[in-house]
Parts: structure tokens; C-alpha cells; sequence
């Protein structure tokens, strides 16, 4: 059925990245929420030694060299933040739970900050404000009435510092449990899992000055224009040099192709643009690994011929031989795995795989970049495994101008996880928290992400207490997620600004306003620096220098010590001490870990300091002491797509989102304005099913065996795109719908949010979208 308007908001996008496009965003994101004309200036306290660290992605500062260290993206999550809009008592008293449950996320983050402490109402079905003492109190009085510390979850947000995050595991672990779902459990897990086992840390071995000395830059399954913006400038200079980039991705994102930078007046001011990725390869949705496989396939074969020619070895077999384990096995397995069978996964053709291992044979040093195309996965550990295995085969990992780069996403999600946000503590590390702080943490695992949802689901967890984040829409499968939420005992949000989560109400709910990263911090001592992680193990201080959106704001250290105080009256940790003065924090996080010596002095430097990783030296923290080459057995990173290869979805963001936030409706590189309710799919896919831009489709979920699930996305508009057969692409959370809760990666937890067999059929009629689940 034909609609009036039905390509609205669809026209191809012909720009570069960056560029005046990025320019214009950033003033409409700041002339939209920021007032205040000081607020704005402060802007390019952003990255800056005596700064804030910029809340939004965890791509790596330079050497401070520019006063402008800031992207767009960048500058959209400072502007939201420091919004001079306000959610206050009056808006709550106006507005039911149940009536805001009907607003879309852009709208509920579009109200402004939270400035009051708020406790659910359930005869008027309002937030209403409560003090902070009576709050407090409350809480504690409610996490000491359960039997088992493990009906808790303690969710992490990404966005939270190395302070906040160290108190909180501090708090968890002493109040008795393990259970830490956290950001990190729907991103990179696989790469915190999957490294230690091939490499002996679960981090990227890179620095940002390795791209200086690269000769190739491998790009797989991200997508930087819209994820990690900064990143484009570390890259324009990668081919400005004569270097080389690739890119190998499912979508053809602008971000990877062409890049203006805003700091180029010759760019901005002759419309010209640096080219990016020299060659562009679309790998199907789910193909990854079998990619993978066939270069190193390839590489073995020009290893072969090099050695009977009397030609200098292709591999690097003096490495091998030093420093791994475990090679022999991987060739067997690459010899007994059939092309045939890797190009039909893949989707690629066998010359394209080919001209990648050429590329790769020819470089003698090279970095693979990554992101969650790479790890969203039911084998996304093992995805990463083979990535490392590829490096691994000549000697890229532990030299300059080589390594392995993931693309974390939160700008702290990897400093989180080194202060001691794990489900799986290491015996090392709770030894070291009982010998400081003297009490006996628990030493049973805990609950990841999915498992604390399936643990509410199942009624054996009765409480959420959630540092940031907005987890019910960031986890897979709302349709179990939201009713199982709704069954908890206690539910406590710490947040900035309201969203979805907060309206999944248990029988005791609270909603706690926070400090920003961008606003000023003052405790007994004075005001107060915290400090972050980047992708690439540098710690830096990051201090806020806005006026607090309101005065009844607490930090988030200070909230943590203060539900602390509230629930362990007899608590061996003085929370008082580190709260008045968080370099007490600090000496207590380098207590307990021993690289973060001299952290309190380390942080003064211009740019802070690079915790030691040891695979960058080639040292390997494995059992034997060696990396070891570890075998994926077949190449299907997605079991449940192996019989029905029609038609695989992956979820994806806009480009006016940051993980759930939504700055706004439109998706600029990709040619959407003003809506997110599209599919996009390629030419020949559409043609094949007589579907032409603007139609409208429903997409339906198939089981493993490819018969039709009752998941559903209706009312789709087809967006015709520039990607890989035999996939389309959706955005997140709204296709969270179409992933089950026990479809995840077995090894590491992480949702599998990408190669989802779909199967479209005709939407005869305009309906209401399934995925909202109202």
C-alpha cells in the first residue's frame, strides 16, 4: 500500500565526514540545551590537562596541542549534560509514571537534569521528592532486611570514574557480593574475556602514537564517524603519510571513508576532504570470522610458496617460535577449513580476501581496530580470538606501530573493569581488598549482565542498585527485561537525567540525582578531581568546572560512601576520609593495585599516565608464559543463523545517539532525518524482494531451525543502503525486541546483538510499532 510523504526524511547523503556538517550539529546541540554563555566557553576546558574529560567516547588524547579536543558527538554529550533544562519536583508531581512511560527516550532524556532526590508514589503514581537523609536510610534498612547479599545486582555505567567505581565494588563486596552487571558485559566483554586467554591481558596493546609507525591500519566491524569521532583525526593522518588503511565492514559508513577535519582551514575552506579507507570491503553480517580465517588461509599459502622459492618467510617465525603456542594446531585447522565454505559465510569473494592478506603480508607493521561488529556475537570472543591469532602470525602484537585496538565505547568502561567492576574477581585481587581494607570479600562469581536479568526474571534477585546507565534498554530482550524488573523488591537509579529504566518501578523505588563529569566537585577539602581510563590503559584526572544543575546534587563517590554508611554500620572502611579528600580514594586504589604506584602524583602530568600492559612488551601473563594461537572451531560466529542464511539483522546506532541517549531523530551519514523507524538493506536484497525505498515491512525473528518466532518489528521503512548481501540493519535499542535473553556469546555473556535471522513480510496497513512495548 502506497503512503503520501513515504520517503520522508530519506535522501542519500553526499558530504564527508566532519566538516561543516559536524560544525552546524554542535552549534544546534549547543544553542538547544546550553544557555548560558560561560557554560559554552567552558567547552574547551574538554580534554584539556586541567579540564573534564569528555563523557562520551574513550578514544585517547593527544598531547593537548589544540585548544579544540572536542568532536561533535563530543560536544553533543557535554551540551546534554550541561543542559540548563531541569527535571524538577514540579515536572514529576505533573506527570504520572504511567503517562511518561508513553514518551520516547528522546523525550524523557530531553527534560533536562534531575535536581531532586525522588522516591515512586504508588497511590498517585508520581515521584515525589524525599530528603537525602530519609532516603539513605531507607535503602540501607532494605539492603540489610535480605537474607542473601546475592539477591543484589550492582549495575555499572561506563560513564562512572575509577573512584566512583572502586567504592562501589567496595561497597558490594563488603556488603557480600559478586554481582556486577555492567556496561562492559553488552560491548567488550569478548575482548576482556577473549584476550587474557590469547595474550595475557584483557586490553588493546596499542598507543596512539603507533599510528605514527604503522605502514596498515586494519578497520573491522566499527564505525568511528558516529562512535568515536576523534578518532577520524588519528586516522586522516594515517594516509596523509602514505600509510595504509582498509576497511571491512558490513555497512559503508562515511566515517571510514572521507573525512573534513574542523581543524583544517584548507579543508573547511576549499570543501576538500582527506580520503580514508583506501579499499573498502562489505563482509556480510555474521562473516567475520570466516574472513578471518580466510586470510590467515591465504597467508599460510603465501608463507608456503615463499619458503619454496627461497624467499623470505611470510610468517613471522621467529616469534612464533619464541613467544607462542599452540600454532600448529591453528594451521591444522585452517588447512581442514573448506574456501568454499568461508565465502558463502562471508559473502566476500576469494580475490577480496586474498587482497587483504596481500595488504597484510606486505606490512611490517599493522594495527586491527575493532568494535562491537566484531564482539556482539554468540561467539564474539572467539571473533577476537582470531584476530589476535592473525597478529599473532607476524609478530604485530608488542612492537611499535603495531597491536590490537578495541574500540571501547563509554569513555570509562575499561578503567571500571581495572578497579575492580568484575563478576569473576581473580583470588589476587580479593586477597589484596582483605589485606587493606580487612574484611573477607566473598569469593563466589557473580552476575554479568544477562545473568542478573535471568536471576530478577527467575525472583532469585530482589534488588538493582544502578551507578549510572540505563540498563533495562541497553540489555537484550525487553520483552522478559521489563516484566521481570517489575517484580523486584528495590530498585535505586543514581543518574543525571531520566530514562526508561527509571519508569520499570518495583515496590520500592528511588531515583537519585548525580554530579556530571562536567560539573564542579566540592567535598571538605576542597573541590576534587576524579580520574578515567581510555581504550589505550592511559589514566588521566578530569575535573568539572560548570555550576552543579542544582544544589541538592550529590557526587557520585559520595553517594556510594553515603548508601555505604547507611547499609554497613559496622563497615571497616573509613568512607568518611576518602569522600572529604578523594586522593585517599586514589592511595587506596593503588593499595590494592600495585600499577597504579604513585597514582596521586602520576595524575599531575599533562595527560596523565600509561598503566603498564604487559603483552605491549611481550611479556604474556598466560599460564605457560606464552601468547597462544587459539582455534575457533568451524566459522559460523552465530549458530542460531546456520540454517536460514536468507536475510541476518544487525542492531546499529545513529548518528544522534550514544549508546541508549538519543540527541536526536536524525542518522546524517546515513541519510535519515527525523525518524528512526527504517531497515536498511541493499539494492539487490530489496530488488529481489520488489521492495523499493519508503515501503513498509515488518521484520520478523527465526528460530535456529528458521521457522518464524512471535519476536516482531513492525512498521519498518526500507532505507535502500550501500552494504553487504544478505543483511539488513536496524537501530538500537528499538531491535532489541528481536534478541532472546539466552542468545549470548557462552564464554563471555555479551548479548548477541548482531546476525539475527529475520525473515520480512509486507505491512499492508500503517500500525503502531511492536517495539516499544508500552
Amino acid at each position: 500500500m502506497k503512503h503520501q510523504n513515504k520517503n520522508r526524511g530519506i535522501a542519500p547523503y553526499g558530504g564527508s565526514a566532519g566538516g561543516w556538517g559536524a560544525l552546524k550539529a554542535v552549534a544546534d546541540a549547543l544553542r538547544g540545551q546550553m544557555s548560558v554563555k560561560q557554560d559554552v566557553i567552558a567547552l574547551f576546558k574538554v580534554n584539556q590537562p586541567q579540564g573534564f574529560d569528555c563523557p562520551g567516547c574513550a578514544w585517547p588524547d593527544p598531547q593537548h596541542a589544540s585548544s579544540f579536543e572536542f568532536c561533535e558527538n563530543g560536544a553533543k554529550a557535554v551540551s546534554w549534560e550541561a543542559t540548563s533544562k531541569r527535571t524538577t519536583p514540579e515536572f514529576f508531581s505533573a506527570h504520572t509514571v504511567s503517562e511518561l512511560w508513553h514518551r520516547n527516550a528522546f523525550e524523557l532524556e530531553g527534560e533536562g537534569r534531575l535536581t531532586h532526590p525522588m522516591k515512586y508514589d504508588a497511590a498517585s503514581d508520581t515521584y515525589q521528592p524525599i530528603d537525602w537523609e530519609t532516603a539513605l536510610r531507607e535503602i540501607g534498612e532494605k539492603l540489610r532486611s535480605y537474607d542473601d547479599p546475592d539477591s543484589v545486582e550492582f549495575y555499572t555505567s561506563g560513564r562512572a570514574s575509577n573512584e566512583a567505581a572502586f567504592l562501589w565494588q567496595l561497597f558490594a563486596r563488603e556488603y557480600g557480593t559478586n554481582n556486577f552487571p555492567d556496561c562492559s558485559n553488552m560491548c567488550h566483554e569478548p575482548t576482556s574475556v577473549g584476550l587474557p586467554q590469547s595474550i595475557g591481558v584483557g586490553k588493546g596493546t596499542v598507543e596512539l602514537e603507533d599510528f605514527d609507525h604503522c605502514d596498515l591500519v586494519l578497520c573491522i566491524g566499527h564505525n568511528p564517524g558516529t562512535n568515536h569521532p576523534r578518532m577520524l583525526g588519528t586516522l586522516r593522518e594515517v594516509p596523509k603519510r602514505g600509510a595504509t588503511i582498509v576497511a571491512i565492514n558490513p555497512l559503508r559508513e562515511r566515517g571510514l571513508e572521507r573525512f573534513t577535519s574542523p581543524q583544517s582551514p584548507i579543508e573547511m575552506l576549499s570543501l576538500s576532504s582527506t580520503t580514508l579507507a583506501s579499499t573498502y570491503y562489505k563482509v556480510r553480517v555474521g562473516g567475520d570470522a570466516a574472513m578471518l580465517k580466510g586470510i590467515m588461509k591465504v597467508l599460510l599459502a603465501l608463507h608456503d610458496k615463499a619458503l619454496a622459492a627461497g624467499e623470505p618467510p611470510v610468517l613471522d617465525e621467529a616469534f612464533i617460535r619464541e613467544h607462542t603456542e599452540g600454532f600448529e594446531a591453528l594451521k591444522a585447522d585452517l588447512d581442514a577449513t573448506d574456501w568454499q565454505h568461508i565465502l558463502n559465510v562471508s559473502g566476500m569473494e576469494y580475490k577480496e580476501i586474498q587482497n587483504i592478506a596481500r595488504l597484510y603480508a606486505a606490512s611490517e607493521r599493522t594495527i586491527i581496530c575493532y568494535g562491537m561488529g566484531i564482539t556482539q556475537h554468540q561467539y564474539g570472543t572467539q571473533n577476537v580470538q582470531q584476530i589476535a591469532n592473525l597478529l599473532l602470525l607476524r609478530g604485530n602484537i608488542g612492537k611499535r606501530g603495531a597491536g590490537i585496538c578495541p574500540l571501547r565505547g563509554h569513555s570509562n568502561v575499561q578503567g571500571d573493569r581495572t578497579v575492580g567492576i568484575t563478576e569473576i574477581p581473580s583470588d589476587t585481587l580479593l586477597d589484596s581488598i582483605e589485606k587493606v581494607f580487612g574484611f573477607t570479600p566473598p569469593r563466589k562469581h557473580g552476575h554479568g549482565a544477562v545473568a542478573a536479568i535471568q536471576a530478577i526474571r527467575d525472583g532469585r534477585s530482589k534488588a538493582l542498585l544502578c551507578l549510572g546507565g540505563n540498563l533495562a534498554e541497553a540489555i537484550s530482550d525487553p520483552q522478559v527485561t521489563f516484566a521481570a524488573m517489575r517484580k523486584l523488591d528495590l530498585v535505586v537509579h543514581m543518574a543525571t537525567k531520566l530514562n526508561r529504566s527509571h519508569l520499570l518501578l518495583g515496590k520500592h523505588n528511588y531515583l537519585l540525582p548525580v554530579l556530571g563529569r562536567t560539573e564542579a566537585d566540592r567535598q571538605a577539602s576542597g573541590e576534587q578531581s576524579v580520574t578515567v581510563e581510555d581504550s589505550m590503559s592511559m589514566v588521566h584526572a578530569s575535573r568539572g568546572t560548570l555550576k552543579p544543575a542544582s544544589p541538592w546534587l550529590k557526587s557520585e563517590p559520595a553517594l556510594v560512601a553515603g548508601l555505604a554508611k547507611a547499609t554497613l554500620p559496622n563497615s571497616r572502611v573509613d568512607w568518611d576520609k576518602m569522600i572529604g579528600d578523594y586522593s585517599f580514594i586514589r592511595e587506596a586504589i593503588e593499595a590494592v593495585f600495585p600499577a597504579f604506584k604513585n597514582f596521586n602524583h602520576r595524575i599531575q602530568q599533562p595527560g596523565g599516565f600509561r598503566l603498564y600492559n604487559a603483552a605491549s612488551e611481550r611479556v604474556w601473563l598466560t599460564p605457560s608464559g606464552r601468547a597462544q594461537f587459539q582455534v575457533m572451531e568451524g566459522i559460523n560466529e552465530d549458530p542460531r543463523s546456520l540454517k536460514c542464511h536468507d536475510l541476518v539483522l544487525t542492531t546499529l546506532r545513529s548518528h544522534d545517539q550514544y549508546n541508549t541517549t538519543l540527541y536526536g531523530l536524525n542518522d546524517r551519514y546515513r541519510g535519515v532525518t527525523g525518524r528512526r523507524d527504517v531497515l536498511f538493506i541493499n539494492a539487490d536484497e530489496a530488488e529481489r524482494r520488489q521492495l523499493r525505498v519508503g515501503d513498509r515491512v515488518n521484520m520478523v525473528a527465526l528460530d535456529p531451525e528458521g521457522k518464524p518466532t512471535s519476536r516482531r518489528l513492525d512498521n519498518l521503512t526500507i532505507v535502500i543502503y550501500d552494504m553487504a548481501p544478505g543483511s539488513v540493519a536496524a537501530y538500537y535499542p528499538e531491535a532489541n525486541v528481536m534478541v532472546p535473553l539466552d542468545s549470548h556469546d557462552t564464554q563471555s555473556g555479551i548479548p548477541a546483538y548482531k546476525s539475527i535471522p529475520i525473515l520480512l513480510e509486507p505491512c499492508e496497513t500503517p500500525v503502531a510499532t511492536s517495539g516499544a512495548l508500552r
